[in-house]
């Protein structure tokens, strides 16, 4: 138990530092990309900075399987190289309890990534997209999915008595959509204007997504600046609303799945197909999300099966490279199987477990090989 916690303190040491030196990296790379892609918005050193910080998360969790396998490597080498690593073995402990070790640590490490961090990169992902949604496009495309229903809010395009253009606001509310989010049913269209407020209401029985407009059916108008809106109602078969939305943006409006965090996502995902639309995306990244610690688990037997040995000379480089390429491997791996999951060619659950469960059986295949060569 004693060299068991050692190890596990080791590993954890150098998840810490190469998982600081990689954030560091990330923050300044990230933080010029800001200011080039931001120039014309004069955000600044500390706007680019706070943005970067933002930005940062969601990549630095995508990119924690890879931080895991090197840590594992640089702990598997740190023991070769003291020497440790051959007293350890020299005592009868098999390679795979000196794998245990580290294994469930990482997986554990996993599992607080999943419960902690993913809410985290959540807030700070949407709160990004937030804050460069207001700066390209005044804050005016946003798209919700409520219990019983969804809701848009769009910016319009309005003139005022003396033909200049004015911004306006649109919500949309619909009681259900099509898959694609092209058609809306049971809409109804709320239009307010920065000065006055709500100006009218319309109800559609049906709203067409079309190029540069909502083609609403069977409507019925209330013009809400009136004294008695209802008896200046008109209703009429067909009617169009200017919109700058396209169907894909509003599925990206719904939020990359990162964006939502895990605890909240299997009632995200009811609700999604409660208003009919698809979402296969977000169960494929739920599926994900629970094999992490699976998968950071796979990533230290990867780097068991070519670090744990005593090594010297130029075969250590050649085994390190080799460790990394296959932890490079088992990432796309992964990527590769969740844009199967995502465009229906598998299950979710496969997408999201086979990767991480196959690579582990590989690892440990390949550990107990050894033991017995």
């Amino acid at each position: 138990m004693i060299l068991s916690t050692y190890v596990a303190r080791r590993f954890l040491r150098m998840l810490a530092m190469i998982a600081a030196i990689f954030g560091a990296i990330l923050f300044l790379i990230d933080i010029v990309e800001q200011i080039r892609r931001f120039s014309d918005e004069n955000i600044g050193l500390s706007g680019a900075a706070g943005l970067s910080l933002l930005n940062i998360t969601a990549s630095f969790y995508s990119i924690l399987p890879l931080i895991t396998v090197l840590a594992g490597i640089a702990l598997f080498l740190g023991l070769s190289r003291t020497s440790e690593l051959v007293a350890i073995r020299a005592s009868g402990r098999s390679g795979i309890r000196v794998l245990a070790a580290p294994a469930v640590t990482a997986a554990l490490a996993g599992m607080l990534a999943v419960a902690i961090l993913n809410p985290v990169v959540a807030a700070t992902t949407k709160r990004y997209d937030d804050a460069v949604a207001q700066m390209r496009s005044g804050g005016g495309q946003t798209v919700s999915v409520g219990d019983n229903a969804v809701w848009l809010r769009q910016a319009l395009p309005a003139r005022d008595a003396n033909g200049a253009e004015t911004s306006g606001q649109v919500v949309i509310r619909a009681g259900r959509a099509s898959p694609d989010a092209t058609t809306l049913y049971d809409a109804t269209f709320m239009v307010f204007s920065p000065e006055t407020g709500p100006t009218r209401r319309i109800d559609a029985a049906r709203a067409r997504l079309t190029e540069g407009a909502w083609e609403l059916t069977d409507t019925k108008e209330w013009p809400l600046t009136q004294p008695n809106p209802e008896a200046m109602a008109r209703t009429a078969p067909r009617l169009e609303l200017p919109t700058d939305l396209t169907a894909a943006r509003i599925r990206d409006s719904f939020g990359r799945p990162e964006a939502i965090p895990v605890w909240q996502l299997p009632a995200f995902i009811q609700g999604l197909e409660r208003a009919g639309f698809s979402a296969q995306r977000h169960k494929v990244w739920f599926q994900m999300e629970l094999a992490r610690p699976l998968l950071m688990a796979a990533m230290i037997a990867i780097a068991a099966v070519f670090t744990m040995r005593h090594m010297r000379g130029r075969r250590m480089g050649l085994l390190v490279l080799g460790a990394f390429g296959c932890g490079i491997g088992l990432f796309f791996l992964r990527n590769l199987a969740q844009v199967l999951g995502d465009n229906g060619g598998i299950p979710p659950a496969l997408a999201g477990w086979a990767p991480p469960i196959v690579a582990l059986l590989f690892a440990l295949g390949a550990l107990l090989r050894l033991e017995d060569g």
